[in-house]
């Protein structure tokens, strides 16, 4: 009966809660940009006063970045369920801005493909999807006068920005922010009707590589078929971080990389999508990876090596016959089940270092370092959470793998101790980071009856052995 009271306040109140994320999504808190800090700062504010008309002790913390909203809600009873939220305000930059149909700032209602979107930076990716979860808080309060699981909200504003802070602010407040298991809410729906809950995401290496040659740039003319060109060397090692069946050559690159069970790998044929459909709405057709595997391997369950960028020599219009003095090239690294991040940044420098002529030099710089999470696909957590959201769309919940990287879901794990839910209602049309990101209008709706649900069904979740 309180479940239902909740989804019909949800319903009628929908526009309010539009209204609401209109509001949020006008504040441009870009987190990577410095010429918006206080707009993030603002943005911050806006959430701890809006969560204080909900009744949550709430405060704005101070880090050395951008400010983390921390917001605590008691549950019915002191032998409740409590749970720790996390989301984060912060977006992406808008550019390249000639892009965008309209203000990326202006949220507006929209018609597209015959359903109706929020369009705006941020509306999916993480403040509608955010946002979510925060109504359903909201509709059991009006509706209840309480929420039927103890609740602590982290609100992040750092996290397209590498979140710099978090950590140092997770093992400072370890426990303030402990609880029975975390909620993540800033991952996608399998289909428009089809629901999705993450198990495994990988993790992530980035690494930066300067090659140094001569000591300045030389005239290709004097100086060519003697001189060392940084660029041939750098594409040379590049060229070498893959086999011919596509594995990834550095030594002890596949230690702790462990095979997906034979009955997942079962499951995901089910989905059926192949390679080639999954490519061809990008123009290609033909898998680049590992030779022998499905999709789902490639993209959810194996590890990867990827050249994110290369510079050298002249780039400006028109010719310059030039050996440039350096090259560079950034590179990053998916990462599976028990790779560690760190050992494999020592293998790759080796294998670089092996590879650099005596007369040059080259430099690192690394960008980040996060082992993947893979969490049980029998745990008693999901499948409460699965059948919760059954009620709601009309096909079951299909238990994915992400190729992305969610680091706070590690932290999670390894510094408070909490398995997570992974539970998002984006669509793999939404365009985050990129211009016109929208929201489904339904995505917004139906997200928020889905974490009632979730929210009541966990009110009386009670884990074996816990």
């Amino acid at each position: 009966m309180m479940l239902s009271k909740v989804l019909t306040r949800l319903d009628a109140s929908f526009g309010e809660s539009l209204e609401r994320l209109f509001e949020l999504l006008r504040h441009k808190s870009i987190s990577m940009d410095s010429a918006f800090r206080e707009d993030c700062r603002k943005t911050a504010d806006w959430l701890t006063e809006d969560l204080k008309t909900i009744g949550f002790d709430v405060s704005c913390r101070d880090t050395i970045g951008h400010p983390v909203v921390v917001a605590h809600h008691d549950g019915p009873n002191a032998d409740a369920l409590h749970v720790l939220f996390y989301g984060h305000y912060d977006v992406q930059p808008v550019d390249p801005l000639a892009l965008w149909e309209d203000d990326p700032f202006d949220p507006k209602i929209k018609e597209l493909n015959g359903h109706k979107v929020i369009s705006a930076r941020g509306a999916s990716d993480d403040k509608g999807q955010m946002m979510t979860f925060i109504e359903a808080l909201r509709a059991y309060k009006q509706e209840t006068g309480q929420l039927p699981v103890g609740v602590t909200l982290l609100l992040e504003g750092e996290e397209e920005s590498g979140s710099p802070s978090l950590y140092p602010f997770l093992e400072a407040h370890a426990d303030e922010l402990k609880a029975d298991y975390a909620l993540v809410c800033d991952t996608s729906m399998w289909h428009r009707n089809t629901p999705s809950i993450s198990v495994g995401l990988r993790g992530l290496l980035g690494e930066e590589v300067i090659v140094n040659a001569a000591s300045r740039d030389l005239h290709s003319g004097y100086y060519g078929g003697a001189a060392a060109n940084p660029i041939h060397i750098l594409v040379r090692i590049l060229a070498d971080l893959h086999d011919k069946n596509g594995r990834v050559t550095i030594l002890g690159f596949y230690e702790g990389v462990e095979e997906t069970p034979e009955q997942i790998l079962s499951a995901w044929k089910t989905l059926g999508l192949g390679a080639g459909g999954f490519l061809r709405s990008v123009g290609l057709s033909l898998p680049a990876g590992e030779k022998g595997r499905s999709l789902f391997e490639l993209v959810w369950a194996r590890p990867t090596a990827e050249v994110n960028g290369i510079s050298g020599g002249y780039e400006g219009d028109g010719f310059k016959t030039v050996i440039a003095a350096k090259a560079s090239a950034k590179v990053s690294f998916r990462l599976v089940h028990k790779q560690d991040p760190l050992k494999i940044r020592e293998a790759f420098r080796a294998f670089v270092r092996s590879r650099i002529p005596a007369d040059c030099t080259v430099e690192f710089h690394d960008h980040g370092a996060s082992p993947a999470i893979q969490l049980p696909f029998d745990s008693p957590l999901i499948a409460c959470a699965k059948t919760a959201l059954l009620k709601e769309w009309p096909n079951p919940a299909v238990l994915v793998a992400m190729g992305g990287s969610i680091p706070v879901v590690g932290h999670f794990q390894s510094l408070l101790g909490m398995e997570c839910l992974l539970v998002g209602f984006a669509l793999d049309d939404d365009c985050i980071h990129s211009p016109n990101e929208k929201y489904d209008v339904n995505s917004f709706h139906k997200g928020q009856r889905s974490w009632a649900r979730i929210l009541a069904a966990l009110s009386s979740f009670s884990e074996p052995g816990k």
